[in-house]
């Protein structure tokens, strides 16, 4: 009879195991970009969820051809903490820069100086009003990002960061 009371702790084990293993294959890192999007109107709505969040936009530029694009998206979405950081400051948007569609109107609309390398953070606030342009190659670590770097960066362009009274109330 003892021997079998191991098998649900083995099954509870098991399954659980499988679960994470699903949740790791639904990073879909080949599909990060949509080429074929309707950028300037995702925008608008990221304005609006944003507005209506008190949130600002974090936008990534680049690519699905870009292995550092991928590096961030994973290491983004890989760490729950810093995923929940930034989900809770930002509304998050993957601009396509591609051969397909460079999305240069919409750049050049947002200020974006293109003089930094891929993926390039843009930070707007509600109204679409660029705040900061981050050059990624400053959160770098060896051949992925630095998570502190990476958290701080957010820390700091977040809409609470940005009010007065967040530093009044200290």
């Amino acid at each position: 009879m003892k021997k079998y009371l191991w098998l649900p702790a083995l099954l509870i084990m098991l399954s659980a195991g499988v679960t994470y293993a699903q949740e790791k294959q639904h990073l879909d890192l080949e599909h990060i970009y949509n080429p074929a999007a309707d950028a300037a109107a995702d925008l608008a709505k990221a304005q609006q969820q944003a507005a209506a969040q008190n949130k600002h936009i974090l936008i990534e530029v680049g690519g699905n051809w870009c292995i550092w694009c991928k590096r961030f998206y994973k290491m983004l979405h890989e760490d729950t903490t810093l995923l929940s950081q930034a989900e809770n400051n930002y509304v998050i948007y993957y601009l396509n820069y591609s051969k397909e569609n460079k999305n240069l109107r919409l750049l050049q609309q947002l200020g974006y100086p293109q003089r930094f390398g891929f993926p390039v953070l843009l930070v707007l606030d509600a109204k679409g009003n660029r705040l900061h342009t981050q050059n990624t190659g400053l959160l770098e670590d060896a051949d992925g990002y630095d998570k502190k770097k990476v958290a701080d960066m957010l820390k700091q362009w977040s809409p609470q960061a940005l009010n007065p009274a967040f530093y009044t109330n200290q």
